[in-house]
């Protein structure tokens, strides 16, 4: 019994001489991404405790290879946080008089990487005490998607999903009909709950508006999803009109290659007889001009010469004429054949 006495005196004269303590206890602090901290450190002095104040926050990050950083410091009546640049401008002291015994702070805009344990020590010599809190940021869910897997047709199997796009684990989903009867079908009891619903041999019933809420420890996100169950499509008349619209295209493309490939003959065919043709060879004498000039001087002579001697010279002249020139007529179609006429006289009588 003495030495019980003892050890209770023991501790009363200890905690009497520590004085400074740290009135805040330690517990563990969940918000959202986003959101504001409000971590609290407040503490009463003694008597005795006479030192200067300092008052230093650090956090040991969760990822276990990283050392514990200092994030905000008060010594010297000065407030030092710069320490850490990943919570440099988001971490402040909540009191303008750290000295009236609240060293809390709020930590803002939290982000994932704030996740870890926050110790707030505060020292006033001799006495010193220290408080630990456990923050842990959450991400609400958000950018719920609902939409359904399959095809909306009586008789058919399809899902209704519900996925968002972002949200800390755990997450807690709850579906609803809000249109129509809004008693659910008994085989979706089971899957009220889940992010999937199985339907199967669908009918026109489940035709309706749903929602899906999903929830988490720091918030909730909510999408709707309109369901139509349709009798089945005609799916033969769509195939036929598949396969026509293909066999068309088929066709017009094999029309412009034909197209194409006649074009391109009739180019080259025209630029091999272009490349036959021999631009140094000038072109033929004109046979009708020669013949008229030989004729003309011919008849420029006969005029001249006597009825006496008009036998014998038209006989020598006519054969002279070149075979060439004078038996190939000329073709031109606006040109007539030329027409000669002679006059002479014999024995008295006139011959034309």
């Amino acid at each position: 019994m003495a030495l019980l006495l003892r050890v209770v005196l023991l501790c009363g004269v200890a905690d009497f001489a520590r004085s400074l303590s740290i009135t805040t206890p330690e517990q563990m602090i969940e918000k959202a991404k986003g959101e504001t901290a409000y971590l609290p450190c407040k503490f009463t002095l003694g008597a005795e405790d006479q030192g200067p104040l300092d008052i230093e926050w650090l956090l040991s990050p969760a990822d276990n290879q990283k050392v514990d950083q200092v994030i905000i410091l008060y010594s010297g009546d000065k407030i030092y946080d710069d320490y850490y640049q990943d919570l440099k401008g988001r971490v402040h002291f909540t009191s303008s008089d750290l000295k009236s015994g609240d060293a809390s702070i709020n930590v803002t805009n939290l982000q994932l990487s704030d996740i870890g344990t926050y110790q707030c020590k505060v020292k006033k010599a001799p006495g010193v005490g220290n408080k630990k809190i456990q923050l842990t940021v959450l991400v609400k869910p958000s950018g719920t998607r609902c939409y359904v897997d399959g095809s909306e047709e009586i008789g058919n199997d399809f899902k209704l999903k519900c996925e968002p796009k972002e949200g800390s684990l755990p997450l807690r989903y709850e579906w609803q009909k809000l249109s129509n009867s809004q008693k659910l079908p008994t085989s979706w009891l089971a899957e009220m709950n889940s992010p999937v619903i199985s339907v199967k041999n669908a009918t026109t019933e489940y035709s309706g508006t749903y929602s899906c809420t999903v929830k988490n420890r720091v918030g909730s996100d909510q999408c709707l999803l309109r369901l139509d169950v349709v009798p089945p499509s005609n799916r033969a008349g769509t195939i036929a009109g598949a396969v026509i619209g293909i066999l068309l295209a088929l066709v017009l493309i094999g029309l412009i290659v034909f197209c194409c490939h006649k074009k391109r003959r009739e180019k080259k065919y025209e630029k091999e007889v272009h490349h036959d043709i021999r631009e140094d060879v000038p072109p033929p004498k004109s046979r009708t001009s020669t013949a008229r000039s030989y004729m003309g001087s011919n008849h420029s002579s006969l005029g001249s010469m006597s009825p006496s001697n008009m036998e014998g010279y038209s006989k020598t002249q006519y054969n002279q004429v070149p075979s060439e020139d004078f038996e190939r007529a000329p073709q031109s179609p606006t040109l007539a054949p030329a027409k000669f006429k002679y006059t002479y006289e014999t024995d008295g009588i006139t011959v034309v």
